[in-house]
């Protein structure tokens, strides 16, 4: 990493590597398991929601995931959480809790997401206030400021959060084509966060977008991702960079400007959701045996 900047972007390989094999294996053929298991998940905890923080480098597309999982989930292609195209500053400024709709529009999935608003080297989102929004006392509409946290005067701070307000799985969103090149704070501000996180037993995913972006030959079919080894190198230098282990980052495209849902790119985000909801239930029974 450099010292305190960002590294200039390197080139890309002239020659892709493939690997004798895929080094994680996915049911390309059938996404319908994964979609009945997402579809049919249902907390062992009576009235319990999964809450799902979304944080990253500004323009990861965190609001673009959500309205993928939306699209993948609901059939055809949803926009909900509102998207930047411009990307040159984080366009999400107010903290949002975005329940995913099911096909009865008035019934919700029980896992919500919230975004908030990016990191940046020296300004982006005050990593107190994600600390303050892991333990649920963040409030919906609070507006994020860099240059101060939220004060426990504030009448959106949440003095008692109970189970459904605290966050139960933390995900970093980063794209594939910034994976090694993030600016050391940027990193350091990751870190911060995971250790918090760690703190307070909640489990780390981490989604690598944009893997489109970084070859052709993930462009021109999705199903090389976890075959190139270039894509797989730059997921190991994030996940010794950051400490969040291999087997929790998952390579996605997100729906940008497709008109309709396609099998690759929604068998990637399933896969995605499915470890984020398993790790997410598995806190919640956790921190339940715990008290109990």
């Amino acid at each position: 990493m450099g010292k305190g900047h960002s590294k200039s972007h390197a080139p890309e390989p002239t020659k892709t590597n493939f690997l004798s094999k895929p080094w994680r294996e996915i049911n390309w053929g059938d996404k319908q398991s994964v979609l009945q298991f997402v579809k049919n998940f249902k907390p062992h905890v009576e009235g319990q929601q999964i809450r799902i923080l979304l944080h990253g480098p500004e323009g990861a597309g965190k609001s673009s995931f959500i309205n993928s999982v939306q699209s993948v989930l609901l059939g055809e292609m949803y926009t909900q959480a509102l998207e930047d195209n411009i990307g040159h500053d984080s366009f999400t400024k107010k903290y949002t809790t975005y329940k995913i709709q099911k096909e009865d529009p008035q019934s919700f999935y029980p896992f919500v997401f919230n975004d908030i608003m990016g990191l940046a080297p020296t300004k982006g989102v005050h990593v107190d206030d994600i600390k303050l929004a892991l333990k649920g006392r963040v409030m919906d509409g609070y507006r994020f400021n860099p240059e101060w946290r939220l004060s426990e005067d504030d009448r959106l701070y949440n003095n008692s959060p109970d189970d459904n307000d605290k966050v139960h799985v933390l995900v970093c969103v980063v794209p594939a084509s910034t994976l090694s090149q993030m600016n050391d704070k940027t990193v350091q501000k990751i870190r911060d966060i995971r250790m918090e996180a760690s703190a307070l037993d909640i489990p780390q995913v981490a989604i690598v977008t944009k893997i489109d972006e970084v070859c052709p030959e993930i462009m021109e079919d999705l199903q090389n991702v976890y075959k190139v080894e270039y894509m797989k190198e730059k997921m190991q230098q994030f996940s010794a960079e950051v400490g969040i282990p291999m087997k929790s980052i998952f390579p996605v495209k997100n729906y940008h400007d497709e008109i309709n849902l396609n099998n690759d790119i929604d068998s990637l985000i399933l896969s995605a959701m499915k470890h984020i909801i398993t790790a997410g239930e598995n806190h919640v029974n956790f921190k339940k045996n715990q008290s109990g």
